[in-house]
C-alpha cells in the first residue's frame, strides 16, 4: 500500500531504517524498524555488550517520522502513475529526487535499544509549509515502553 513511499526514500542498504509503514495520513505516520544484530554500528558500540547508538535511534526517528511523512505530503498521498523507479529517473517527475534536509532535532532518550528489538515510531505533524515539516516523534519498543521522544524539523526539497 505504501510501497511507493519506500521506493522514494533516498536511503539505501545499511543506512535505511524504515522497514514498514503501518499507517500514514496528512497528520502523521506510524512505522517500524527491527534493529539488525549484524548492523555495522554494533561491532564497536560496545564490544561484547552492543547498544544502539543514540545517533542511530535519532536517524530512525527522522527517517520514519519526518522523511516518510514528508514524502507522503509532497506526493499528496498518491503513488506515481507508473512505477516509482521509472518516475524517479524522469527529471520531470513531481517526485524525482526528493532530498530531505534535517534542520533541527531535539531528542530525549529514556531507555536502551538493543540488537533484535522491533521499534515503533509514531509521528504527529505540527506544521508543513514552504517545504518545511515539523513533527513530534516518539519511539517505543515492542513492549510499548518509550525509548525516545523528540521534535524534528526539516526541509524536503524536490531537486
Amino acid at each position: 500500500m505504501y510501497r511507493y513511499i519506500l521506493d522514494l526514500l533516498p536511503y539505501k542498504s545499511s543506512f535505511r531504517f524504515v522497514e514498514e509503514i503501518a499507517y500514514v495520513d496528512a497528520d502523521g505516520v506510524v512505522g517500524h524498524y527491527t534493529l539488525q544484530p549484524d548492523s555495522f554500528f554494533y561491532a564497536d558500540h560496545f564490544p561484547g555488550n552492543p547498544v544502539t547508538p543514540g545517533a542511530i535511534l535519532t536517524e530512525i526517528m527522522a527517517q520514519i517520522g519526518l522523511v516518510v511523512l514528508g514524502i507522503f505530503l509532497i506526493t499528496e498521498g498518491k503513488a506515481p502513475a507508473n512505477d516509482a523507479a521509472a518516475a524517479a529517473a524522469k527529471p520531470t517527475s513531481p517526485t524525482a529526487a526528493i532530498f530531505p534536509l534535517l534542520s533541527s532535532a531535539n531528542v530525549e532518550f529514556f531507555k536502551m535499544a538493543l540488537p533484535g528489538q522491533r521499534l515503533t515510531v509514531t509521528s504527529k505533524k505540527e506544521y508543513f509549509r514552504f517545504d518545511k515539516l515539523k513533527c513530534r516523534v516518539e519511539m517505543h519498543d515492542a513492549a510499548g515502553e518509550r525509548v525516545a521522544k523528540g521534535t524534528f524539523a526539516g526541509f524536503l526539497k524536490k531537486l
